[in-house]
């Protein structure tokens, strides 16, 4: 295994070492120049690569990053929007957790969050917002902390604050949150196995272009039979008498 802290990320890395690309070998997976990398890798974009002696080596997390802000820029957003956007991803996040972050980048997504201070939150929002009222919206989503700012879904901030003036609970929007974090995570880790152990063997190397291909056809499709799944379910269950308690 290598253990090392890159120059200025703070975060410890672990990879086997076979698993280890050199500069090189990234830019040629991934199709970028060296120049490009270190730019993405200056912005923060892409982690400083795992020191091994005076060598500089990249794992899959570089690899899924870099492929995140590829797919960030094929729905043509800014780089201060990918800044943004990736900035909202957990130092620790695994490269499943990335892959699974840039599959669910719908096609028809139209905005990434926007950074604001709480003046201008409530600007935006049009209405003061108490304690309570910031921890539902930041349940549901719409809004998340980074450092004394928050990152807004702008997008969907008018839908939070409808429900705020609703008088929708913040304990249901904790529950929920919840409910999609661990069927989440359980989905991702399902899709995952599907896709690692039924569809990369069919092809003599997960990746080819070829294969590429297949996985960016099929990602608006999944994301697409994940709602319509929902959406059924969610009709089956108010069919269902309620349950007395």
């Amino acid at each position: 295994m290598v253990k090392s802290e890159g120059p200025g990320d703070g975060v410890t890395h672990d990879a086997p070492a076979d698993t280890l690309l050199t500069l090189e070998e990234l830019t040629a997976r991934v199709g970028l120049s060296v120049r490009t990398v270190r730019f993405y890798t200056s912005r923060g974009l892409v982690p400083p690569p795992i020191r091994r002696g005076r060598s500089g080596y990249y794992a899959a997390v570089h690899v899924a990053r870099i492929e995140l802000v590829l797919e960030l820029q094929s729905h043509g957003f800014t780089l201060s929007a990918i800044e943004r956007y990736v900035a909202g991803i957990p130092d620790d996040a695994s490269p499943e957790d990335i892959a699974l972050a840039r599959t669910m980048l719908a096609p028809w997504q139209s905005d990434l969050p926007v950074e604001m201070d709480a003046a201008q939150l409530e600007k935006k929002a049009g209405r003061a917002l108490s304690d309570d009222d910031v921890a539902t919206l930041q349940a549901l989503g719409v809004i998340r902390l980074r450092g004394s700012a928050y990152l807004v879904a702008s997008n969907q901030l008018a839908i939070g604050v409808r429900l705020l003036e609703l008088g929708f609970p913040r304990d249901v929007a904790v529950a929920a949150a919840r409910v999609y974090q661990e069927h989440g995570q359980q989905m991702a880790e399902e899709l995952y196995a599907v896709i690692n152990d039924q569809l990369a063997p069919l092809y003599d190397n997960d990746k080819s272009e070829h294969f590429r291909e297949i996985m960016e056809r099929l990602k608006p499709l999944s994301v697409g039979g994940l709602v319509t799944a929902y959406e059924a379910a969610v009709a089956r269950a108010a069919r269902q008498p309620r349950r007395v308690r």
